[in-house]
């Protein structure tokens, strides 16, 4: 037996299959896959829960949404992993979804009203200025951009005039998410690891030169949500 695998051409072939197992496919899982499917399913939620009517009814008025699947008050965590989020756009003269976008955000502290501790989070970008100063390095919410908690409960209603309306669920309990002094920063790297290759933000939302079959699902659900046309 172990004269057999030593045979030229036994050797050739155990490298080959050994190779292989460390090549990445098409649907391999990587950090920045698993954070996109956790913010489809974070999305899903809010898509589905009775208590976000208005998020759910002014999605369509939505230029963009930031998705964080999970958000801890200790500190600015989101997902346990350093501060990631995503960002989907419209593309602004088409109007289809684009992204995802990676994000980096940290904040001094975080206002959590109706006593949430750790929540999953969807915050509606409604301004063009939103979405431009997403495509900027980096944003301070509350001095680039406005910010405000945006309205929960099945009656919801009224119009909320800022940049970006913040929304958070945790086990039955709701409420605005106060993202006041935040800052929002695109994560190079990890942008580089999704695409192959070096990418900005503006090369996904606006140019359209960098796109990932496996966002599809997520973009997929966000059009029908807000009832734009198909990006496919």
């Amino acid at each position: 037996m172990l004269r057999a695998l030593f045979r030229p051409g036994a050797v050739l072939l155990t490298s080959a299959v050994l190779s292989l197992s460390f090549l990445p496919t098409a649907h391999a899982q990587t950090e920045q896959q698993n954070l996109v499917n956790r913010a489809q399913s974070t999305l899903d939620n809010f898509l589905r829960d009775p208590e976000m009517t208005w998020l759910q009814k002014n999605l369509r008025r939505a230029k963009a949404l930031l998705i964080a699947p999970e958000v801890v008050k200790a500190g600015f965590i989101f997902g346990g992993s350093g501060g990631r989020a995503v960002l989907l756009a419209r593309d602004p003269h088409s109007g289809k979804w684009r992204g995802p976008v990676f994000y980096t955000m940290a904040t001094a502290s975080v206002g959590f009203q109706a006593g949430i501790a750790a929540s999953e989070n969807v915050t509606l970008v409604m301004s063009e200025k939103g979405v431009n100063s997403l495509l900027a390095t980096s944003v301070k919410l509350g001095g680039d951009a406005s910010v405000a908690a945006g309205p929960v409960g099945a009656g919801a209603s009224g119009d909320v005039t800022t940049d970006f309306v913040a929304f958070a669920r945790s086990k039955g309990v709701y409420g605005g998410l106060n993202l006041d002094g935040t800052v929002i920063t695109a994560n190079d790297d990890w942008n580089k690891a999704y695409y192959g290759k070096p990418v900005l933000a503006p090369d996904v939302i606006t140019r359209g030169t960098a796109h990932s079959k496996q966002s599809d699902r997520i973009l997929s659900d966000v059009t029908k949500a807000s009832g734009a046309k198909s990006a496919m």
